[in-house]
């Protein structure tokens, strides 16, 4: 998704490429930062690779191949994401920076309290905005189990606890994340976290350097 389809300045772009699953959490951050609104491109790659991280290095990869001439500088808002530090090797390619960590509930937490929660229950499902707002969709059919509920004990059998880590104050999406944890047959806990380390995105941009 690009947020500006207007032709590329190459002094003065930005870009910022990012997970799909994050994309309204960059539109609101960029809402904050208004100085940055014509000066950095958002770009999301698709959400449902969140299920399949080996696609990630290389749709990085493809898109940067493809595009990162077109700016003075990447800035990749995404963690490590299950890719086995492949994401890694291709952004060291491009000079690209990404966030900090293992995946996106480690930096919308914050290690030390991920860490602890890890600690506490290391059989803990995650949930964001995203995911429980778009939970049917990534998670029963992206996984297949609406045709295939068996698969279910595959996916979630050593799993005893659903934190849901929430960007935003929603009392629907709360809601529905304890439902799922009762459907799955989970312990459950609410976490307002807001946007972590997801900020640190826009705080490497260097505002001198968009003028």
């Amino acid at each position: 998704m690009l947020t500006d389809k207007a032709v590329v300045d190459e002094n003065n772009k930005r870009l910022v490429l990012g997970c799909g699953a994050l994309v309204y959490d960059l539109l609101r951050l960029l809402k904050q930062n208004p100085s940055f609104s014509d000066r950095v491109n958002i770009q999301c790659l698709p959400a449902s690779w969140h299920n399949s991280p080996q696609l990630i290095a290389p749709g990085v990869e493809k898109y940067l191949s493809e595009n990162a001439h077109l700016y003075k500088e990447v800035y990749i808002a995404y963690a490590d994401c299950g890719t086995g530090g492949a994401l890694d090797k291709v952004l060291n390619k491009y000079k690209a920076k990404r966030i900090e960590g293992a995946h996106c509930y480690e930096f919308f937490a914050g290690t030390d309290a991920f860490e602890k929660l890890s600690e506490e229950e290391i059989g803990t499902f995650y949930l964001t905005d995203y995911l429980v707002k778009n939970f049917n969709r990534i998670m029963i059919k992206g996984l297949g189990l609406d045709k295939h509920p068996e698969l279910f004990d595959a996916y979630f059998k050593h799993y005893k606890k659903l934190v849901y880590l929430a960007q935003t104050e929603n009392d629907d999406w709360k809601k529905d994340a304890e439902k799922y944890a009762k459907d799955f047959g989970f312990d459950y806990e609410y976490r307002l976290v807001g946007t972590g380390s997801l900020d640190s995105v826009f705080e490497e941009i260097d505002i001198g350097l968009l003028s």
